[in-house]
């Protein structure tokens, strides 16, 4: 029972950590980020100075459920981009490790090490595939569409990781990422059908 409290523990903790850290960061580039749509859909107000754009960026935000849901995938997405790329050290090999971790327990130097990284992987991806699939109203074959994006946004990070040496290309990441995904979207669904019962 102590050893289960312990795995709980480092897992909250990992992830709390992995979400508190770029927290700051991925809400000032998400903020930054809407002004690219402002400026596509509302060119004339966006385009009379700073103050101007601001208001307008606070109103649209207020009035649109649609710019709203962007913001919180623009969040997520950068969430999942500043863990998996924009703070990752260089590598000299990112092919050292093509298999990657596939459970809880890593050996190090003989000795069993408790890693909660692959856990991670399926945490991340689950907000992702359900904000993505609430954002853009997806409501046939949900669950299918939220694995098939999920799954080619987690490949493109895995191919960028080893193009640009940022870690190291993990066929198990591809994997839980995948996983975490399909989670997601079992759950948005799951919730998106009880409310509709309700109402």
């Amino acid at each position: 029972m102590t050893e289960v409290i312990k795995i709980l523990n480092n897992i909250i903790t990992n992830v709390l950590t992995a979400l508190y850290r770029p927290c700051g960061f991925s809400l000032l580039l998400s903020f930054f980020s809407m002004f690219f749509y402002l400026y596509a859909y509302r060119p004339i107000n966006v385009g009379k100075g700073w103050k101007a754009a601001i208001i307008v960026w606070h109103d649209t935000f207020k009035e649109s459920a649609l710019f709203r849901k962007l913001f919180l995938l623009c969040f997520v997405t950068s969430l999942i981009l500043f863990k998996t790329l924009l703070n990752r050290d260089l590598w000299m090999n990112p092919l050292s490790n093509v298999m990657g971790g596939w459970s809880i327990w890593e050996t190090v130097n003989g000795k069993k090490k408790l890693t909660t990284e692959c856990i991670e992987n399926v945490i991340m991806m689950m907000p992702f595939s359900a904000t993505l699939i609430w954002t853009f109203g997806e409501r046939q074959r949900m669950i299918w569409k939220g694995i098939k994006i999920t799954f080619c946004f987690s490949v493109s990070i895995e191919f960028l990781q080893l193009f640009l040496r940022l870690g190291t290309f993990q066929l198990s990441d591809i994997f839980y990422n995948t996983l975490g995904g399909c989670l997601g979207s079992v759950i948005y669904g799951g919730c998106w059908k009880m409310i509709g019962k309700q109402q």
